[in-house]
């Protein structure tokens, strides 16, 4: 599991699809499979990608791979992100970095 795998995984909207669909508990393959206007070897390789970048993971139950949620790699997206965009971050700026972000006056030229 890395990070620029996950956002990888996430830029398809198959697979955040997927993702939403996983997100009310564990599905089989085939039920999955059924959600999509694609071929099976489509939908099958979309799992793939998201087990590799971690964001699912599968277990074998008799004759069908169930697919789960891994909430994990999502919050480690999701914090990064936030991080990024600044969310959670105190508004006030101390006083210097304020003074340095304004505009210099240029001297009126004669």
């Amino acid at each position: 599991m890395t990070i620029p795998g996950a956002y990888r995984a996430l830029a398809d909207p198959t697979r955040r699809e997927i993702l939403r669909l996983l997100r009310d508990g564990d599905l089989p393959a085939g039920v999955l499979a059924d959600a999509f206007a694609i071929s099976w070897p489509s939908v099958s390789r979309h799992l793939r990608v998201l087990e590799t970048a971690g964001l699912v993971s599968s277990a074998r139950h008799g004759a069908h791979n169930v697919y789960s949620l891994q909430t994990s790699v999502l919050q480690d997206v999701a914090t990064e992100v936030a991080e990024m965009a600044g969310v959670g971050r105190q508004t006030a700026r101390p006083a210097a970095v304020a003074r340095a972000r304004r505009p210099t006056r240029r001297p009126e030229q004669a």
